[in-house]
């Protein structure tokens, strides 16, 4: 076979690099695929249309979902108690139900026969309504897409710049997310409030005090959405939003990002369990499905694979992002999402005094650009290096920007010259604007002009790179993803498969187990109604 791409890989090793992670996967899927966890359930709840909170936050979906669980229990699903009780009972609506199951007054069972038959029915229906309203906000965004840019206005130029707006108040929020679209930003991150993966369910409504980001909650999610779109329409681009699908809520949350149209989600295979001590088989199994709900919302979404080298060595730990991007891929790709919605990550984490550090980067982002041909790639900016001496910072961003340039990446977090030390000034925020446009412009098409040399050290070092992947596959397929992420195979940190937050809410599926939107995400082909050229698109 013929040597592929600037980098010359040899397609055989790339081949089995490809195998060896879907051999690691496979046990992962096979555990998704039977078992459920409570945000899985709560999430067939909020697509039915549960939306509300009790006097304390408590949303009525788990005051549903933990009714049924103490009475019935989960192994068979909550669709059919729920719909059950619905059909013979006096209450004609889930609020209603619910706020009687918190008062204890709701009897539930597992129906049989007919009634079973009937309660099927009338989930598999509420849910179909959920997901047709996902399908209605992919095809708004596919409108928008189509419309915007307007004929006096450019398309973006790539990579898309993306910027994080975090002030813990969603009213204050929208116009600093506006400016920055102003300013240049195509892709605006929502980041979450600390701490909100660790909370078991959603909270709800517009909110104003969240510490170092703002809550995601569906009001939020709207809120941001149709600011977004009044100054999409104003600059005549569409300005992409994006929040976090992660933590123990994140079938949840995924289900709330596609009814409220947002356009990428952070939603990576292990980022939760390394950095947030989630349990490994909860979030595995979260994850799977709120992957196939971001297939059908036609979301991207962003891995977190440059996490791993703020607590791993950048230069040794590089084999640790490829052999992770490939199983995010193995993941997403058995999920429904397709090459367009992989937003797999990297970063520019490598020690700046270390010397050919910028041919070290740049081998290993065009290592992960050819690997990924078809996917948006995801660029992150260097933080770990960062110091107090500004200049060397906005420097060391304008080479960030440089290599992400040089190697084709599709979106790019702006880096901010005090990123690391404080929570970035607007003035900072503006001046890394100021950088990524001077370096994206001045570039323009930069990358077909970019040929390493044959045999030459960038060449070299990205194919050590894809060997040492090879290698940690092998034993990963052979000894088991689990045991990896307990031996601290990735970011250092180890956790155990029965250890770490949220394994009391997994449950092993009992035969007869139902619940209608997986059998719907499950059957149907999340792209089947959009067209290449109306799906959401990111070229690489």
């Amino acid at each position: 076979m013929a040597p592929q791409g600037k980098l010359d890989l040899d397609p055989q090793v790339v081949a089995a690099a490809r195998r060896l992670a879907a051999r690691a996967a496979e046990p992962i899927i096979r555990m998704a695929r039977s078992h459920t966890t409570v945000s899985v359930e709560r999430a067939l709840l909020r697509l039915a249309g549960l939306t509300g909170a009790d006097d304390e936050g408590l949303p009525w979906a788990n005051h549903l979902a933990d009714a049924v669980r103490d009475q019935v229990g989960l192994e068979h699903g909550l669709a059919l108690p729920v719909w059950d009780a619905l059909l013979t009972g006096p209450h004609r609506t889930l609020g209603d139900l619910a706020q009687a199951a918190a008062r204890g007054r709701v009897s539930f069972r597992l129906p049989a026969g007919t009634d079973a038959a009937h309660a099927r029915e009338a989930a598999t229906a509420a849910a179909r309504g959920g997901i047709a309203r996902i399908d209605r906000r992919r095809a708004e965004r596919d409108a928008l897409l189509r419309r915007l840019p307007t004929p006096d206005a450019a398309d973006p130029p790539r990579p898309l710049v993306y910027l994080i707006v975090a002030t813990g108040d969603i009213y204050e929020d929208i116009p600093q997310a506006q400016a920055a679209a102003r300013e240049g930003a195509d892709v605006v991150a929502v980041i979450r409030s600390t701490g909100q993966s660790l909370l078991d369910f959603v909270p709800e409504g517009a909110t104003r005090e969240g510490y170092a980001g703002t809550y995601a909650t569906q009001e939020n999610f709207r809120l941001m959405r149709a600011a977004l779109d009044d100054v999409s329409r104003e600059l005549g681009r569409y300005v992409r939003l994006t929040n976090y699908a992660s933590g123990l809520c994140m079938p949840e949350i995924a289900t709330l990002a596609g009814l409220e149209r947002l356009d990428m989600m952070l939603n990576d295979c292990m980022y939760g369990i390394i950095f947030r001590d989630i349990n490994p088989r909860r979030t595995f199994i979260d994850q799977r499905f709120s992957r196939q709900i971001h297939a059908r919302a036609g979301i991207v979404i962003n891995t977190g694979e440059d996490n791993y080298l703020t607590t791993a060595d950048a230069v040794d730990a590089a084999h640790t992002v490829i052999v992770s991007q490939l199983l995010n891929e193995r993941f997403g790709h058995e999920a429904g999402l397709s090459d367009a919605q992989l937003g797999l990550g990297h970063a520019f984490e490598i020690n700046p005094a270390i010397p050919d550090s910028f041919r070290l980067e740049l081998a290993h982002a065009q290592l992960v650009r050819e690997l990924f041909p078809g996917a948006p790639l995801k660029y992150m900016p260097p933080t770990k290096h960062m110091t107090g001496n500004i200049f060397a910072g906005y420097l060391l961003d304008a080479f960030f920007n440089l290599a992400g340039v040089l190697t084709g990446q599709s979106i790019i977090l702006i880096g901010m010259m005090t990123e690391g030390i404080h929570t970035p000034w607007l003035s900072d925020r503006d001046l890394a604007l100021e950088n990524v446009r001077y370096v994206r412009d001045a570039c323009g098409a930069l990358a077909e002009d970019f040929m390493p040399r044959p045999d030459g050290m960038i060449v070299q070092r990205a194919r050590q790179v894809l060997s040492e992947s090879v290698e940690l596959l092998e034993r990963i397929s052979d000894d088991g993803l689990l045991t990896a992420i307990a031996e601290g195979t990735f970011g250092v940190t180890r956790r155990s498969p029965d250890g770490g937050k949220g394994l009391d809410g997994v449950v092993e599926r009992a035969d007869g187990y139902v619940n209608p939107a997986i059998e719907i995400l499950d059957t149907e082909d999340p792209h089947a109604h959009h067209s290449t050229a109306d799906a959401q698109e990111v070229p690489a």
